[in-house]
């Protein structure tokens, strides 16, 4: 009886040591490439991990700076969180924190400076349409109606559409293009939602330069049974 047990066991030892040696290094492959991969992906993620953390601490520091109102603390904070962390939001944050610091003391040029790299740097869409925003605003006070309008153009993410419309009607209303102020002007009523305070603003807007909003817009933007 244990020589037959035996023999069996000798049976599915051959067996095996055959499925490894046709198999055993595919299988090797495979394992390593799993493996290798967890440990990439764990690795990654530890260190995007430590790159928001140490991102977190000059992002203390920026706010800091901004209460003292440390112009030059300030750029250099930006500068080393720019450097060294420019993919995570927290970038992005600084970014348009510094900026508008720097446009309050009176350093417009620094504040240009402190935005200019996020449309194409930042980690975000939504952080790259406030900078564009910004920037256009920034150019606006300068009189740079041409470089506004640059910010102002292209694709807009979702969201964006009715304040980059009304922000190009600003800067078109300043270059006396009338018509093409109205229009964008109109663009940003039908755009922003009814409750959006701003769309009176937008209409103020619109009464300034002797536009009235269309009947059919107020009416498309009514709600369903409104009318008694």
């Amino acid at each position: 009886m244990a020589n037959h047990f035996d023999l069996e066991e000798q049976e599915q030892l051959d067996q095996l040591k055959h499925f490894w040696n046709t198999w055993g290094t595919l299988i090797s492959g495979v394992l390593i490439v799993v493996f290798g991969g967890l440990a990439a992906w764990n690795g990654y993620q530890y260190w995007q991990n430590r790159q928001a953390a140490q991102a977190s601490a000059l992002s203390d520091a920026m706010e800091a700076a901004v209460s003292a109102s440390d112009t030059d603390r300030i750029e250099q904070v930006l500068n080393d969180i720019k450097s060294r962390y420019s993919g995570t939001v927290q970038a992005s944050q600084a970014g348009l924190l510094a900026a508008k610091a720097l446009a309050d003391a009176g350093k417009p040029e620094a504040a240009v400076a402190a935005l200019s790299w996020m449309p194409q740097g930042a980690v975000d869409d939504g952080y790259k349409a406030l900078a564009r925003l910004r920037l256009a605003t920034l150019f606006i006070e300068e009189k740079a109606y041409d470089k506004a309008l640059a910010q102002l153009s292209g694709s807009v993410p979702v969201g964006f559409e009715a304040a980059f419309a009304d922000r190009r009607g600003d800067v078109l209303a300043l270059q006396d293009k009338k018509k093409e102020a109205i229009a964008e002007y109109l663009s940003a009523y039908k755009a922003f939602e009814e409750r959006v305070e701003y769309r009176r603003l937008v209409e103020a807007k619109l009464n300034a330069l002797g536009a009235q909003v269309p009947s059919q817009v107020v009416a498309s933007a009514a709600p369903a049974g409104g009318a008694q």
